[in-house]
């Protein structure tokens, strides 16, 4: 009989893109090998309950396909013909390759490009440290939370809000903006902990019923882009049938005497003529939420998606202003607690060599930046070389017809450091491998709750996987590149920023491996005044705060009509969501997710479906000014006619025409902060 190995318990921290930033238990079998993953149920947030595709690691980890060995291309670009070098020979080529473009068009010719397929402060934002002691062109980071959080602080003035375990103390839950049983489990946990222990309501608002959705006790679905007419149209009811708290917003708000004037003609009437929903739905959230004190409003980042999500995500955010909600534990809204850590970040991205006069470049923007447009790339050279990590541009930007294009050119380098062959790893030039979460030591921040994660190293790498940090640190070496942050290991930095921070090092993390940073109930709920400098939340935003492109936008909540509006044309209002067992396009290898996800498909309404003349399985050609791809048919009256919605960003491979469903996504920067409205599109759709 063959002897078991040992189970050792570790302690680690989710490192995904995902605001739960879930505290982990992961089963050591060895040196090289993890097995089960749960979640950690003595951290109050996470409670034991963890996401099934975290849950099943093990898979990604040990996934046959992993990449191993540091790769250097012998084909055509996108050909899939390798040599296997050593790390040396990998690094050597890199840094030449940089050092021969930097001579020649300057140091802005080379974008060093990532974005959060690790969440890590050390593993993500190390890049960041060689791009500014470099001069390396700068990133503006725009693909997922500029415009939410950009209508959040317009409101309140603060990246903080209620602690989101209060959602259990909870009489009403209100999930806006987020698929929080794809996205964010957790919230699931404390709005259901609600529901059993104290009979609260759950009301989800999303554009179609998806797993959450199914979760409530009431489902108002919105057409995508019009939630700032709900918003209003609410507090129109609050104000007329006297449920708005004129004592605090006298004390806490500024403007409520011109909402409420502004107000006046935004009626139900007026928002079931845009949203699709019925006049007796909005009365009927609007009563519930005005009779209902503890009132807590879970406000996500589906409001990014949409070319008005800083005005859609301001105006949700002013309900619970109206109602004063805010004064009473359970009630409230949050959003994000970013600003809870207040990280010293100078070792980690090196800010102590930023030089602002160092051009910016669109995150989003990457198809017209390789493609060389001027507006991008303004008076600097072309960018000429590519260093990336964390993130899958050929598959998870917008426009990826220019994208493709641009990562095709003879003249670009690209040098991509990678778990998985993704899309963008088949166009590089070298490959270097990459260790997952549990093979280096991390420190992470929750955005969705309120803890610091410590996920230090649970079994060694994997071939010859190399971290983020030794990559970073290895490359600055033969690039010339001087700072402190490069001569640390990844644990020294870890525990040096903490310290820096205010926090405990390392060692303070002995009884558990995480720290509670939740601010007190006073501070949370703003009652001690909202972050403006004015102590005020603010109805009347300043939108010249939040971004430059601030010009047209409306001084009050509002249904700013500047989203891609269906038309003869284009009859039918696309929205990308994310597919539960997917996260961006991580996890898209792992056999059981894909198992579960199927294939790409396009959930069209019953009756559209008449209308095109198609049927369940059938192929359909969609497409836009953009391009056109085909995809499968799922019959689904689980959204309103004229919707459309794909789950997951699936891999171009999986696609009939190898090219995915962000073919079809815009990059114009959005007001006023930018960012890519990946909800926010028009198509028609066609039987093949």
């Amino acid at each position: 009989m063959t002897d078991m190995p040992a189970v050792d318990i570790k302690r680690s921290a989710c490192p995904h893109d995902c605001p739960s930033t879930c505290s982990l238990e992961i089963e050591k079998l060895g040196d090289q090998q993890i097995g089960r993953v749960r979640g950690a149920g003595d951290n109050s947030y996470t409670a034991g309950v963890i996401c099934a595709k975290v849950a099943r690691y093990a898979e990604r980890t040990h996934h046959p396909d992993r990449l191993m060995h540091p790769l250097k291309r012998v084909g055509p670009k996108g050909a899939g013909q390798w040599e296997q070098i050593s790390w040396d020979e990998a690094l050597d080529t890199v840094a030449a390759e940089f050092l021969k473009r930097e001579a020649a068009f300057g140091p802005e010719t080379i974008w060093p490009y990532y974005y959060a397929g690790t969440m890590g402060l050390i593993q993500r934002d190390g890049i960041n440290r060689l791009r500014h002691v470099k001069k390396y062109s700068g990133q503006h980071s725009t693909i997922c939370i500029n415009l939410a959080w950009g209508g959040w602080k317009a409101a309140t003035g603060a990246y903080r809000g209620a602690d989101p375990r209060e959602m259990a103390k909870s009489d009403l839950v209100v999930i806006w903006g987020t698929n929080a049983v794809h996205t964010q489990i957790n919230v699931m946990t404390h709005a259901t902990r609600a529901r059993k222990e104290r009979g609260a309501k759950i009301v989800v608002i999303d554009p179609y019923r998806n797993a959450t959705a199914l979760t409530g006790d009431m489902h108002l679905m919105v057409r995508p882009g019009t939630d700032g007419a709900l918003a209003c149209a609410v507090m129109h009811v609050l104000f007329r049938d006297g449920y708005a708290d004129r004592d605090y917003m006298a004390r806490y708000t500024k403007g409520y005497a011109e909402l409420e004037t502004h107000l006046e003609t935004r009626t139900p009437e007026w928002a079931a003529d845009i949203t699709g929903l019925s006049v007796e739905e909005i009365e009927t959230f609007a009563h519930m939420v005005g009779s209902t004190p503890k009132t807590f409003f879970r406000l996500g980042y589906g409001f990014s998606r949409s070319r008005n999500g800083a005005v859609n995500m301001h105006a949700a955010a002013c309900i619970a202003a109206v109602t004063g909600c805010w004064q009473h534990e359970g009630g409230g809204a949050f959003h994000t607690n970013g600003q809870l850590y207040h990280w010293d970040k100078t070792l980690t991205e090196g800010l102590d060599a930023v030089d602002p006069s160092v051009r910016m470049l669109d995150q989003s923007r990457i198809g017209a930046v390789l493609t060389g447009d001027p507006k991008d790339l303004g008076d600097g050279p072309p960018v000429t070389a590519l260093l990336i990590q964390n993130t899958n541009p050929m598959d998870v930007a917008p426009d990826l017809a220019k994208v493709h294009e641009g990562f095709a050119r003879e003249d670009l380098f690209v040098c991509v450091h990678e778990q998985f062959m993704t899309e963008t790893a088949k166009m590089a030039d070298i490959v270097l491998p990459a260790t997952t979460f549990v093979e280096h030591d991390d420190l992470y921040q929750a955005g969705g709750q309120n803890h610091i994660n410590l996920g230090l190293k649970v079994i060694e790498p994997l071939g010859e996987c190399r971290s983020n940090h030794e990559v970073i640190t290895a490359l600055a070496e033969r690039l010339g590149a001087r700072h402190a942050g490069f001569d640390m290991s990844a644990r020294e930095l870890i525990d040096q920023t903490l310290q820096r921070s205010g926090w405990p090092g390392i060692d303070g993390f002995e009884t558990h491996n995480w720290l509670d940073a939740q601010v007190p109930f006073e501070q949370a709920h703003y009652l001690e005044g909202f972050g403006h400098a004015d102590g005020k939340f603010h109805f009347t935003p300043d939108w010249s705060l939040v971004g430059p492109d601030f010009a047209g936008m409306p001084a009050l909540p509002d249904h700013w009509d500047v989203i891609h509006k269906a038309t003869p044309d284009h009859p039918y209002r696309l929205v990308t969501a994310p597919a539960r067992n997917f996260l961006n396009s991580s996890f898209t290898a792992t056999p059981t997710s894909l198992k579960r996800e199927k294939r790409p498909t396009v959930m069209i309404h019953d009756r559209d479906a008449e209308t095109i003349g198609v049927a369940a399985g059938d192929i359909v050609r969609m497409g836009n000014a953009q391009g056109s791809l085909l995809i499968h048919v799922e019959v689904f009256d689980g959204l309103q006619p004229g919707t459309v919605v794909v789950e997951g960003i699936w891999p171009g491979k999986f696609f009939i025409e190898k090219i995915g469903i962000n073919l079809l996504v815009g990059a114009d920067a959005a007001k006023p902060n930018g960012g890519a409205a990946f909800h926010d599109t028009a198509v028609w759709i066609r039987k093949e």
